[in-house]
């Protein structure tokens, strides 16, 4: 059963019936009020009163991404979504270090590790020391901690062993001028040169993620070897991780170009004394490959700035640094605008001298 109650305009006190004055009267500020009059104010109320909202029902299909996996942190439970070749990341919620240990099992699992050896403060005053003294740099390129996004990422490899036996022949020529009375002879003498033998590669590198600029990764060479040590999920801990998904299948025809590239430089090194030295024909066979999967520890520092991405690198072992910078074209402007006055200047005294 709805009770039905009248309440004070005045006061918001329970108004009751007087039957003595035929009116509704409040017990606590003895304001007395027509019932026909609080009748028409109270229905005046009620359209005036909030309705709720009519929103459509959301309906949504079942979705997933092949490329998305969602995993628990062991720390604080929550769901992190992380890509299909991620292998270690944090939880944005705990910054826990999350190792996604499934994603590097079986055979995707590395043969070695280059274990970091900069750490991250020192990464970051290396980059501060890249760009200061930077005269064009935009000032607020430096604004809002830009510098505390640089992040280490272990960098998935692959690094093949091989020995390559070479025959290649060169045309060469020397040239010998000498004047006598009016005239200046020239005599050109043409060689045919041939080179043949073996060099062994160990470890020639081949960047496996097709995230990673191939242009960058190998800038940051070389590595040291010797330091890699048999994989460990442990080295992963801190820090981000990518499992390949540029297998060495389709790796080996890069590392087979820098192969032959490397055999040719090499040889060609051996040919001296002459004018001009051109190869004429070169036959390079790879024989006794070898393969291994590897984690490189780099630094990675990936930055929107005026509507262009930057990126800046840094081999976490060596701490060789690359990466591009932008340029303030107010300060560009205004240097350009300085040397001209410089120069005219100077041209001025030129005159006047």
């Amino acid at each position: 059963m709805d009770i039905l109650s009248y309440k004070c305009p005045n006061c918001s006190g329970t108004l009751k019936f007087d039957s003595q004055i035929g009116q509704m009267l409040c017990e606590y500020c003895d304001s007395t009020f027509d019932p026909e009059v609080l009748k028409k104010y109270d229905e005046v109320l009620q359209e005036e009163a909030s309705k709720d909202p009519d929103w459509d029902t959301y309906e949504s299909d079942e979705w997933q991404d092949p490329n998305l996996g969602v995993h628990l942190c062991n720390s604080c439970g929550a769901e992190i979504v992380a890509e299909e070749t991620t292998a270690a990341t944090f939880c944005p919620y705990c910054d826990s270090a999350t190792i996604l240990s499934g994603r590097l099992s079986g055979a995707l699992k590395p043969d070695l590790v280059i274990p970091f050896k900069i750490e991250k403060e020192q990464a970051k005053a290396e980059l501060k020391k890249f760009c200061s003294g930077k005269r064009l740099l935009p000032s607020l390129f430096l604004a809002n901690n830009r510098i505390e996004k640089i992040t280490g990422v272990y960098v998935p490899f692959w690094l093949f062993d091989c020995e390559a036996e070479a025959n290649i022949t060169y045309d060469a020529k020397k040239v010998r001028t000498w004047k006598q009375g009016n005239y200046r002879y020239t005599e050109t003498s043409h060689f045919l040169i041939h080179r043949a033998g073996k060099i062994g590669f160990e470890r020639i590198p081949v960047d496996g993620s097709e995230k990673m600029d191939d242009a960058y990764m190998e800038a940051l060479e070389p590595y040291n070897y010797e330091e890699a040590v048999d994989f460990a999920t442990a080295y992963l801990s801190g820090y981000l991780a990518d499992k390949y998904d540029v297998d060495a299948e389709s790796s080996k025809p890069r590392a087979n170009q820098r192969i032959k590239d490397s055999t040719e430089k090499k040889f060609a090194e051996t040919v001296s004394g002459y004018a001009v030295v051109t190869p004429r024909s070169t036959a390079i066979d790879l024989t006794d490959g070898k393969i291994r999967y590897a984690l490189l520890p780099v630094w990675m520092l990936n930055t929107k700035f005026g509507g262009k991405t930057y990126t800046f690198a840094m081999n976490g072992q060596t701490g060789k640094f690359i990466g591009e910078l932008p340029i303030s074209k107010g300060k560009y402007w205004g240097y350009v605008a300085g040397i001209t006055a410089v120069l005219s200047t100077v041209g001025l005294l030129t005159v006047f001298l």
